[in-house]
């Protein structure tokens, strides 16, 4: 019987012939067979697309170069619908302008789930309300004080910015389009509509995401509509009689048809997913609605790639790796290969992210979800009674046509 090798011991190869060292460690070849870390001196004219490429070779560094391939040789291939998670305040931080934007016009995003916090900062910039740069060492009470507030180092009027956005937001809510139950993407929709006719007034070009997204037929969903000052004004007015509900069931059935739509016509679902929370687990859950709740056969998504610094250790959903979300089915098994994670900050990855994408693959046809959102929910609806086989609840069959 053939000894085995303790796990323990090392045996000294340096002066064994390469035969030899083949046969006795059959698989070393295959581990280094990685491209040698030998980068030439920057000289500070190289492009973007090329430290990515050539100079991020470990650590996180490596990952967002794995996370920038996959996007552009994998995900923004013509069948993949790609869906985008946004938590943090990324707005306020310019991110809105300089990233979010120039992805949504080149069709890199074809519906997005956000925090409220961020689509309601944005309706500033369309309102040509100026946030500043400040810093994170002032006085807070000497801020309250001058009557600003601030986000870590980024400084807002608070009169003439966060009260005046309400003032016109309540003014906007009231109207007669809002008076009927919606989901938040026609609610993000109509906002939209009005967002681009302020950057029309003011003269401004490109500065709000919901005006893009309006523009663009990307659907915007907020997992958590009371969660925000649009959401804490929509239940301002609603004092006053106001008939707007949101009824959070629209966003579920849509979000995962667009999922289901994007498998049965052939195509694949990628996310992107910046920082974590609750926008990034309902961009997620979309799965396993289809397989648990629906009980329609599915595998999970293709394509995944996020940015977060939460730790997966300590049990939080921010944290959680692809892996980790294969045993809740929101991540094909199969496709884990395709999956990265980045741990650094949203606000360092997402401008070198653009300009790679932007430097290295054409704009795509813009899909125009939002447009399509009734078509697809009706055939999610028709799939899940054929496989299920029940009726409504009144007894009575569904009309699915």
């Amino acid at each position: 019987m053939k000894e085995k090798r303790h796990s323990r011991y090392r045996e000294d190869l340096s002066d064994m012939p390469d035969w030899l060292k083949k046969k006795k460690c059959p698989h070393r070849d295959r581990y280094l067979s990685g491209k040698r870390i030998l980068p030439k001196n920057l000289t500070g004219k190289e492009s973007v697309e090329y430290l990515v490429d050539e100079v991020f070779l470990a650590y996180n560094s490596a990952r967002l170069k794995e996370g920038c391939q996959l996007f552009v040789q994998k995900m923004l291939e013509p069948e993949v619908t790609i869906g985008m998670s946004l938590s943090g305040a990324l707005t306020p931080a310019g991110l809105g302008c300089s990233c979010i934007i120039p992805l949504i016009k080149a069709g890199f995003v074809d519906w997005i789930v956000s925090t409220g916090a961020i689509l309601y900062h944005d309706m500033h910039f369309a309102l040509n309300f100026p946030v500043r740069v400040g810093s994170f060492k002032l006085d807070d009470t000497e801020l309250r004080q001058n009557d600003i507030v601030r986000i870590y180092d980024v400084l807002i009027g608070y009169s003439d910015c966060l009260m005046a956005t309400d003032e016109i937001l309540r003014s906007i809510l009231i109207q007669p389009e809002f008076q009927k139950e919606m989901g938040t993407a026609e609610l993000h929709y109509l906002l939209g509509r009005y967002c681009a006719e302020w950057e029309r007034k003011a003269g401004l070009k490109d500065v709000s995401v919901l005006a893009a997204a309006y523009r663009a037929g990307v659907p915007c969903y907020t997992s958590s509509p009371g969660d925000s000052t649009i959401g804490m004004n929509v239940a301002g007015v609603e004092l006053r009689g106001n008939k707007l509900r949101i009824n959070p069931s629209i966003d579920v059935n849509e979000t995962t048809a667009f999922v289901l739509a994007a498998k049965r016509s052939g195509g694949k679902s990628g996310v992107v997913l910046w920082g974590g929370g609750s926008p990034k687990n309902f961009m997620l859950q979309t799965e396993p609605q289809i397989q648990e709740v629906l009980r329609i056969k599915e595998y999970g998504q293709d394509y995944f790639f996020q940015i977060t610094d939460a730790r997966p250790d300590t049990g939080g959903l921010s944290g959680a790796t692809p892996s980790e979300a294969v045993s809740w089915g929101k991540v094909d098994p199969d496709r884990l290969p395709d999956a990265v994670v980045c741990y650094t900050d949203t606000t360092i990855a997402m401008p070198l992210f653009t300009h790679y994408a932007l430097a290295k693959h054409k704009p795509r046809k813009l899909r125009r979800l939002y447009d399509q959102r009734a078509t697809m929910v009706k055939a999610l609806t028709r799939e899940y009674f054929k496989h299920n086989k029940v009726k409504m609840l009144d007894g009575s069959d569904p009309v699915l046509d």
